[in-house]
């Protein structure tokens, strides 16, 4: 399945993917200085420029007004829904500005409420997972924390991790699923009614 990459303004150390046949690769705003960084080249470029301080030359650049209701992050997320794509990428889209990292995590949470899927890139992965589950397999270490987004989130269970829940309620109030653990078996975690924003470790046995 082809996805859609997305590199943004925030902290960003490493870009580490291959581009894939069918793949969208968008620099968000000061984005577009990491994929020089790093030398991977964009698609698309997206941003009101005040990231990166110069309005980049080319045909595919999309220039944003300033003043708008939505983050050139969101922006760029659109711009790929728009093309056909489900699942998202970001990079760039934590660090520096807490205020940008928490719209980050919530357009993960949101989309995910629409099963367009949304996975942030950055010392952990973070993702959401709307009345559905979301499987790990065997083969993932580390920590996993799972957290409410909505006030209550029902029938939350988990399984194949070191601690486990059965059809429990978890609520944003109160960090019940913190810190939990891989164990090397095959694990999920299902909510049935409510969005679960969901932080593990890239690490691999």
């Amino acid at each position: 399945m082809s996805v859609c990459r997305i590199i943004g303004a925030g902290e960003c150390k490493k870009l580490d993917f291959i581009k894939e046949k069918g793949d969208l690769i968008i620099a968000a705003d000061g984005g577009c200085a990491y994929l020089e960084k790093f030398g991977q080249n964009a698609d698309l470029i997206i941003g009101d420029f005040d990231s990166l301080g110069r309005i980049p030359e080319g045909d595919e650049v999309i220039i944003l007004n300033p003043v708008k209701d939505i983050t050139d992050m969101n922006a760029a997320v659109d711009e790929g829904i728009k093309r056909g794509y489900t699942e998202f990428h970001l990079y760039g889209a934590c660090g520096g500005r807490i205020d940008h990292t928490l719209a980050n995590i919530q357009l993960a949470a949101q989309l995910s409420q629409k099963e367009i899927k949304v996975y942030i890139h950055d010392e952990m992965i973070i993702t959401a997972v709307s009345n559905g589950t979301l499987k790990f397999d065997s083969g993932c270490k580390g920590y996993i924390s799972v957290f409410s987004h909505s006030d209550k989130s029902e029938g939350v269970t988990i399984k194949g991790l070191k601690y486990t829940l059965d059809n429990a309620e978890l609520f944003n109030s109160f960090p019940l699923g913190v810190s939990n653990e891989f164990i090397g078996e095959e694990s999920c975690i299902n909510v049935k009614k409510g969005t679960l924003i969901i932080v593990y470790s890239a690490e691999r046995r």
